[in-house]
Parts: C-alpha cells; sequence; structure tokens
C-alpha cells in the first residue's frame, strides 16, 4: 500500500517510494525542493516533477552559489525554455531565494541548519488519515514568515508546509503506506 496521490503514474509513485517524506540535510536538495515547491505554487507536482530535469539544467543542478550568480540576461532567457515553467517572477525568484540562501549559509553555517529548526529537528507526525492533510501548520507559517523576512519569495504556509513533507520534516505518509513504518524508524 502506498499513499494514493502516488498512484497518478510511474514517475509519481517513483517519487513517492523512493523521495518524499525522507529527511533531508544537505544544502544543494533543499534548494532544489524550495524551489521545485516554489514553481509548484497553482500547479501540480506531477507538472513540475516532469520538469525536474530540465529545472536542474536550467538551474546548475541548483548550485545555491551558481544561482546566485545568474545575470538577468540568463535568467530572461529561461522564459523561452519549455523545460521549466516560464513564469518570470519564478524564475527570477530562484536567483532572489539563492542569494537568501547564501546569506542563511553566511549567519547559521548551513541552510540545512536554519531550515530544520522550523521543525525542530524532528520528524513530526501531524496526522492521522489522508483526510487530516492540514494546507499548513504553525511550523510552516513560522518557516514561511521567517523566510519572507530573510529575502525569500515564493515561500507562503503552504508551499512551506510542502517543502517540509517533501523533505521529511513532517512524516505525512498515510499510515497504511509502506513507507510511513520506514521513515519512523
Amino acid at each position: 500500500m502506498r499513499c494514493n496521490w502516488a498512484q497518478s503514474s510511474e514517475a509519481m509513485q517513483q517519487y513517492h517510494d523512493t523521495e518524499w517524506g525522507t529527511p533531508l540535510r544537505d544544502d544543494t536538495k533543499l534548494f532544489e525542493f524550495l524551489i521545485l515547491e516554489g514553481a509548484q505554487a497553482g500547479l501540480s507536482w506531477s507538472t513540475i516533477l516532469n520538469r525536474r530535469e530540465g529545472y536542474r539544467e536550467a538551474f546548475h543542478n541548483f548550485d545555491i552559489a551558481a544561482v546566485a550568480a545568474m545575470t538577468d540576461t540568463e535568467l530572461e532567457a529561461l522564459r523561452d525554455d519549455s523545460r521549466i515553467i516560464r513564469n518570470r517572477l519564478k524564475i527570477h525568484s530562484a536567483r532572489k531565494n539563492a542569494r537568501a540562501a547564501q546569506q542563511m549559509i553566511t549567519l547559521r553555517g548551513t541552510f540545512t541548519d536554519y531550515l530544520w529548526e522550523f521543525a525542530q529537528n524532528i520528524a513530526h507526525v501531524p496526522r492521522v488519515s489522508e483526510d487530516t492533510i492540514p494546507a499548513h501548520t504553525e511550523y510552516s507559517d513560522a518557516m514561511s514568515k521567517a523566510l519572507k523576512k530573510a529575502g525569500f519569495t515564493f515561500v507562503g504556509g503552504t508551499i512551506c508546509y510542502a517543502f517540509m513533507q517533501a523533505t521529511g520534516m513532517v512524516n505525512d505518509h498515510t499510515k497504511n503506506c509502506f513507507r510511513y513504518k520506514e521513515l519512523q524508524s
């Protein structure tokens, strides 16, 4: 058994079975998910998942320093790249967020340490069934508020909660899903 949302395609099953909800403690991977979750705003996750490789190529494999150094010309050229979502604000937010992430690394040592503070360094288990999946929580709202204050964009409470789910800051696999128990140990 797996979570119902993962049944829509083989790509979604693979993502669910190997990544979603697995605790990540790597600056580059966390930055990738922050950018991808922001790009998802108003869209489905499968839309972003199907473009993930395009995003990796367009944004230097999510190397924070490389994305922070992207020029306006490079970012504007991405508006013609069908491998990614071509929304100007979302494209430019990647650089803005990379620069803000660099500041967090300077202040906190790692982007990972900063982000995991919002989960209080433990993977919360906030629900019992798929009916009770929250759109956001006090933790994601706090993360959103702090990220916005630090200069990040496309980081509302709902985006931050999706980010926390994807990166294992919360275990939102349903209790009958095989991944739920795997991630509890």
